[in-house]
């Protein structure tokens, strides 16, 4: 009994644990972000930053998917969510659907875990089993999303301590990354780079100012990766290389540092880059996963029971 006991408090995550109890959980969510992607090919990128931002705030809880309430302060107005987070509504027509098939089994951090994998695969990227068992968070942190996601104004150092505070060492961090190969960025955050940053190829500043204005266009779109914004591959380290990279902290990785190496190699080998960047997203997913007794399954993923 003792060690049954010990078993459970210790409860691991694992790829199959809703073998028995939604089986089909996983093509709902890969046919449901196929429909999505189809529609906007943005919103694998979108979900791939919502898991981000969802397990660096008190671990991988669906905290991030809560709506405010008089008791808390949700993360979806925190200041790296604030008018940039999207894909709430796929996320909402997936648990509809796993509602359908199999009643109050599948929590929403794990529906969102899925979903982000499923993304990155749809848009040409790798594949990994996604360890599930996760429960829903009761509350949620809009000061720990302000303190804890990193910035695109960060330098490598900070990077580096911002990852490692997660468990998350600096191989990782420079693969996770790597997920800037898909989507796009606000005029507001890569500003100071294209206007103030020395380490920019003078080309691809100019091209990036005529999107960006000195002041005003704020939420003005430009892709992090200009090569293939809507392919997930190895096309946003090789822009590192030559000092193309849209944000602060995406041309730090490469700028004299520690991770210049790494950056080499995933340039020029993407199965380096995939290998790891799959390995990293695993070991961010089980960044204090809510398990056991712990939480809760929510019925809607913006509210608690």
């Amino acid at each position: 009994m003792v060690s049954l006991l010990a078993c459970f408090a210790n409860a691991q995550l694992s790829p199959n644990f809703y073998a028995s109890t939604c089986p089909n959980l996983q093509l709902i969510v890969r046919n449901a972000m196929r429909e999505a992607i189809n529609r906007d090919l943005r919103l694998g990128a979108s979900i791939l930053r919502l898991f981000f931002h969802d397990c660096f705030v008190n671990g991988c809880d669906a905290s991030i998917l809560l709506d405010d309430t008089a008791t808390f302060t949700g993360e979806k107005n925190a200041g790296p969510n604030r008018n940039s987070a999207r894909g709430f509504d796929v996320i909402d027509t997936i648990k509809t659907r796993v509602e359908a098939a199999c009643s109050g089994r599948v929590s929403c951090a794990d529906i969102l875990a899925l979903a982000a994998r499923d993304g990155v695969v749809l848009l040409g990227g790798p594949t990994w089993a996604v360890p599930l068992g996760r429960r829903d968070a009761r509350t949620a942190s809009q000061s720990a999303a302000n303190s804890q996601i990193p910035s695109p104004f960060s330098s490598l150092s900070t990077l580096i301590s911002t990852f490692a505070a997660k468990g998350l060492n600096a191989r990782d961090m420079t693969a996770l990354s790597g997920g800037h190969t898909i989507g796009f960025a606000q005029c507001f955050t890569f500003r100071s780079r294209i206007y103030n940053d020395t380490n920019i190829a003078p080309m691809f500043a100019a091209n990036r100012r005529g999107v960006c204005p000195a002041s005003g266009g704020n939420s003005n779109l430009a892709p992090l990766d200009i090569q293939s914004p809507n392919r997930f591959g190895n096309a946003y380290y090789q822009n590192l290389v030559s000092q193309r990279g849209l944000l602060h902290s995406d041309q730090e990785l490469f700028n004299g540092g520690s991770q210049d190496a790494l950056v080499r190699l995933y340039s020029t080998n993407l199965t380096a880059f995939s290998n790891d960047f799959a390995a990293a997203m695993v070991r961010m997913g089980n960044i204090r996963p809510l398990t056991g007794t712990n939480g809760e399954i929510r019925r809607r993923c913006s509210v608690v029971n």
